[in-house]
């Protein structure tokens, strides 16, 4: 019988590869590592931020997003969560730049197979430009240990008078040591056809109460080719309840 031991080595392998051939997505695609996991009966507000230093496709010296969300898990199984998405404008106002919508369906009990699985649906529709984007995801995450491995394997459909209709793929890969609830370091491996790129995060959970807390991440992303941003800052704060 293959026991946890062998799964680890074996599933790391299998994503680094999937990294490696499959991903040929436009543009940047660091961002938020996605779990396959509902929360039953959880709201959440979330903040996250996402700031390029230096980014080659467009000339950019700096490249700065934010998402604003409130989610809520409509079902044992399926949450759902809406945001808006900004950037900054002239005098450093940010400025409504798209609206989207998550939908996050776990498929298998947590540790009910070797691999944890889901899918994550978003939709995305540019403010003031007929841009629509389409993501499909697959979500796994293995545990062994105080070790988890998570994978996100993504499909985008984008079309529109005002881009070209093309398909596009990803992938974000992650690795976490769970030192205890309130720190767990992490590294982070994004792929996509103007990407690559590897970086340390650290992420941390707070009780603040009865079906109240406090999620948060952080971390600094690097550049591994000549068409990715030098580095990339993330950040997420989620605030449970």
């Amino acid at each position: 019988m293959i026991n946890d031991s062998y799964w680890g080595p074996v599933l790391c392998g299998t994503w680094l590869a999937m990294a490696a051939t499959i991903a040929v997505a436009d543009g940047s695609t660091v961002d938020k590592v996605y779990h396959p996991y509902v929360e039953p009966l959880e709201w959440e507000l979330e903040w996250r931020a996402i700031v390029a230093n230096k980014t080659p496709q467009s000339g950019e010296r700096r490249k700065e997003v934010h998402k604003l969300g409130l989610g809520r898990a409509v079902s044992e199984f399926v949450f759902l969560e809406m945001y808006v998405v900004g950037e900054p404008s002239s005098g450093d106002n940010l400025a409504l730049q798209a609206y989207e919508v998550e939908l996050l369906w776990q498929l298998s009990e947590q540790g009910e197979y070797a691999v944890d699985y889901g899918l994550l649906f978003e939709l995305e529709k540019e403010h003031h430009k007929d841009l629509w984007e389409y993501t499909t995801t697959v979500l796994l995450e293995k545990e062994w240990g105080r070790f988890s491995g998570a994978a996100n394997l993504s499909v985008t459909y984008e079309w529109g008078d005002d881009i070209h209709n093309e398909f596009e793929t990803a992938v974000a890969l992650q690795s976490r040591y769970r030192y205890s609830e309130r720190f767990e370091p992490a590294l982070e491996l994004y792929v996509g056809q103007d990407t690559r790129a590897l970086g340390p995060v650290i992420m941390g959970f707070e009780r603040l109460g009865v079906m109240k807390a406090l999620r948060w991440e952080i971390g600094t992303v690097f550049g591994l080719d000549s068409n990715t941003a030098d580095y990339t800052l993330r950040g997420v704060l989620e605030y449970e309840f």
